[in-house]
């Protein structure tokens, strides 16, 4: 019969694990993934661990360049277009880092991430976002529409 020490362990619930247990776990994670330390089906086992989508663009990109796919391939466009907030997970950046190139407020841009525009903001300000995420104006415009 065998013994406890015989059977494969299994991961600990990512629920179960300290702040500090998952960040390690993340960055090892990442570092396999990162230095092709893993099969493809080994990759696909580690993005599934996860319960949520990553709350970090940048930590998106390390996955997408891991996993060796484009970065939209781990985004599900929401219904009716992408918003903003895909936007700039696609572009890899931090709402700071697109409030900083554009010249907004973060407050501002949060709060046209989660509820739109009422009114479309002018047209220097349009180009500005689009310019930092690296798409056209038309996009932008589209994206800030309340849903």
């Amino acid at each position: 019969m065998p013994t406890d020490s015989a059977r494969p362990t299994q991961p600990t619930p990512v629920a179960d694990l300290s702040y500090e247990q998952a960040r390690e776990e993340l960055a090892s994670v990442v570092s396999r993934l990162e230095t092709g330390g893993e099969t493809l089906e080994g990759s696909l086992a580690l993005w599934e661990r996860g319960e949520a989508r990553p709350r970090s663009p940048h930590l998106l990109h390390a996955v997408a360049r891991a996993v060796r796919v484009p970065v939209t391939e781990l985004l599900l466009t929401p219904e009716g277009g992408a918003s903003l907030r895909w936007l700039r997970f696609a572009a890899g950046l931090s709402v700071d880092e697109v409030a900083h190139a554009a010249h907004l407020s973060v407050a501002s841009l949060k709060r046209w991430e989660a509820q739109g525009c009422r009114r479309t903001p002018s047209p220097a300000t349009l180009d500005a976002v689009a310019a930092a995420l690296g798409v056209p104006t038309a996009e932008v415009e589209s994206a800030l529409r309340p849903r």
